[in-house]
């Protein structure tokens, strides 16, 4: 389980193809030590099992499916992603690392030294969010303020533009996203009740 706190940034140190499989190796000196193979790291939102540890890096598999339900499968040597480890800590929200749904920044708007995202996606996943419910962009736990019928919107504090790779992000660039999973439940649960999609 995660919580979407970054703990830190790391930067895409190579990544190597072998058919529909990809071998990334991740600068993340921050936690390289306090890591072991088996181990889980979300990476920018996305659920990897680590597979070799050699300090500073950490290395990892991803599969096709990941690739392409993802934006890892853009991923580029020198990219930055926000990385957090599984363990016992409960700040967030509960976060899975299994990314719904891809969506892209639509706007970005400064207020003052705060920011607010635009995050255009599918209806189908803006009909899983809730204003003051969470979401996850790019493995960041966040409060959702809007929603459209098309996307959603949140605002992030300095201090998330500064510790996550969401400060770096521009209109159009793709983000990894995932809904609180309490919501998916009862959403679910209740389409089965009523014997059609809850909206």
């Amino acid at each position: 389980m995660f919580t979407g706190i970054i703990e830190t940034v790391g930067t895409i140190a190579s990544l190597a193809r072998s058919g529909e499989l990809v071998r990334l190796e991740i600068e993340a000196a921050a936690i390289a030590t306090g890591v072991r193979v088996g181990d889980s790291v979300a990476v920018s939102g996305a659920c990897l099992t680590v597979t070799r540890v050699a300090p500073p890096r950490l290395a990892f598999e991803a599969v096709r499916e990941t690739l392409e339900r993802t934006s890892l499968g853009a991923l580029e040597s020198g990219s930055r992603v926000n990385l957090e480890r599984a363990d016992g800590r409960f700040d967030g929200h509960i976060v899975q690392g299994h990314v719904d749904a891809t969506g892209s920044l639509r706007a970005l708007e400064r207020h003052g030294s705060d920011a607010r995202f635009v995050v255009a996606t599918a209806p189908e996943f803006a009909a899983e969010l809730v204003p003051k419910g969470s979401v996850t962009i790019d493995g960041v736990s966040l409060t959702v303020v809007g929603v459209a019928p098309d996307g959603f919107d949140v605002v992030l504090i300095p201090h998330t533009l500064k510790e996550t790779t969401l400060g770096e992000r521009r209109p159009g660039d793709p983000v990894n996203l995932e809904a609180d999973v309490l919501g998916k439940y009862v959403k679910r649960h209740l389409e089965r009740m009523l014997g059609s999609p809850a909206r």
